[in-house]
């Protein structure tokens, strides 16, 4: 199994980062568009033989630019961020990257405006050669795993997949191993993370509901459905020791 880890969660510089992740023993990273741009950061990641694993397109979205705008020039300056996060991904040798739905539950008109959207950007990544994932947010107009394959089905595209995130069909009372099972062959990526039911906290594994039966069933689920790509740690960089919830979270991950 290949386990990665979201670099957001880390403060320090981008080296300090880099080196810490590295000395913690992992070897793949997702990161944000634009972050470890420079000829050091990538020197670095080349001498640490750290691989890029996901690109998380959200990230640094200009202000009132989304992707479901009703208005034509926020929703295109919503694409072009989206469209350069990745081309970089392309660059760097990411193969998955991932998107966030809209914000409003219950708008028709929105989802169809994203729908529009999206199936256009999943198009660019497929040129890329990268699959491209919607992640299923509570409180967000694709809040429960359901919602989003359903709406992915409906979209019809080959090259949309699911971003599986366990702390949020937490929050939508919805079983990990399930969901992973009905996903299939659309399980784009998977992040992982633990809260208490309500927030979307980003606590270390099991520091929360999570527990290690529900952990190793999903894992062993993960498998069955043949998915191949990474599992991907993602903490709170607000917790008192993110780095040690790295740890913790990738020890507990190689003794399942």
């Amino acid at each position: 199994m290949t386990i990665s880890y979201c670099t957001w969660a880390l403060g320090g510089t981008e080296a300090d980062v880099l080196s810490a992740i590295a000395q913690a023993g992992l070897r793949h990273i997702d990161h944000r568009p634009f972050d470890f741009k420079s000829a050091e950061s990538r020197r670095l990641i080349s001498d640490l033989e750290l691989t890029p694993t996901c690109m998380a397109t959200g990230f640094g979205m200009p202000e009132g630019a989304a992707l479901d705008a009703a208005d034509a020039g926020a929703r295109g300056t919503a694409i072009e961020h989206t469209r350069r996060a990745l081309e970089y991904a392309h660059e760097t040798g990411i193969r998955r990257a991932y998107l966030l739905p809209g914000e409003e539950e219950g708008d028709t008109e929105a989802l169809s405006r994203y729908g529009e959207t999206v199936t256009g950007l999943a198009d660019l990544a497929a040129g890329y050669g990268s699959k491209l994932c919607i992640e299923h947010f509570p409180g967000k107009a694709l809040a429960t795993v359901g919602d989003t394959l359903d709406y992915i089905e409906r979209l019809g595209h080959d090259n949309l997949y699911l971003l599986f995130d366990i702390g949020h069909a937490q929050i939508s009372k919805e079983d990990p191993a399930e969901a992973v099972a009905r996903a299939g062959d659309r399980l784009g990526y998977f992040h992982l993370d633990d809260n208490d039911g309500v927030s979307d906290l980003h606590w270390a594994l099991c520091d929360g509901l999570l527990t290690r039966d529900v952990l190793k069933r999903t894992l062993a689920t993960l498998e069955h459905i043949g998915y191949d790509g990474p599992v991907s740690l993602e903490m709170n960089p607000g917790l008192p020791d993110p780095l040690a919830a790295i740890e913790s979270g990738f020890g507990l991950l190689r003794s399942l």
